[in-house]
């Protein structure tokens, strides 16, 4: 999705088509994190493996269940806590000025851990770029989130009511489960395509300048090597 600013409609439209198509292997990813999310160290890898996903269904990608799991998952968490507690520390201290900073530094930062996840950014980095590419753009991704989360919460909320009826309710109720299970899924791919956006519009913002965030620098080209010499003819 390349447009000069983020598009609501397609936003959306994108996020529950790919929302849809990973439900599946998403809802198995989540269930494989809740189950061991108790153990200390490899929830935090598995964590990073979240995230990763949820990148990878904002590009229309298939998810394997099994990724969070990847041994690259556990990489730089060095990093990871620092980034996670800066936003932590800057976000509360925002909002002690009645909370509105806050909620505006949160959606300036929504994308920091996306792009030191995929681009291999540093802690600051991650969130100056995360700040630079919503400015003007903060209000766009409040009312996307706020029409997905308000349609999923009618069409769970028409079920849950439907499910009181006599004989059929069961049937609703299980309606009900599944609309909220594809409203969470359409949720986490809906932000994994703004952040496919945000990123595309990072190269842009940052392509001609030095230390470019989203591209490697271009290697020196290799000294051309010297021709041998010709061998004497022989006698």
């Amino acid at each position: 999705m390349a447009a000069d600013k983020l598009q609501i409609k397609q936003t959306i439209l994108d996020g529950v088509q790919y929302g849809i198509k990973n439900v599946v292997p998403l809802i198995l990813m989540v269930i494989l994190y809740v189950v061991t999310i108790w153990i200390p160290w490899l929830n935090v890898g598995t964590t990073v493996g979240l995230y990763k996903s949820v990148i990878k269904i904002g590009r229309g990608e298939v998810i394997n269940p099994v990724d969070i799991f990847a041994k690259e998952n556990w990489q730089n968490l060095g990093d990871f806590f620092l980034l996670m507690g800066l936003m932590s520390i800057g976000i509360t201290a925002a909002c002690m000025f009645v909370f509105i900073p806050g909620i505006i530094l949160s959606f300036a930062w929504s994308f920091a851990l996306y792009f030191f996840i995929d681009k291999g950014l540093s802690p600051t980095k991650a969130l100056k770029v995360s700040y630079k590419v919503t400015d003007g753009e903060k209000w766009t991704i409040f009312w996307i989130m706020l029409i997905v989360c308000v349609l999923g919460g009618i069409v769970c909320g028409l079920f849950a009511g439907l499910a009181t009826i006599k004989y059929v309710g069961w049937l609703f109720a299980i309606l009900c489960f599944a609309a909220y299970l594809i409203t969470f899924a359409v949720l986490l791919a809906v932000d994994g395509v703004m952040y496919k956006y945000f990123s595309e519009k990072a190269d842009k913002i940052f392509a001609d300048k030095i230390g470019c965030c989203c591209k490697e620098e271009p290697k020196a080209p290799e000294a051309p090597v010297a021709p041998a010499a010709p061998e004497a003819p022989a006698e």
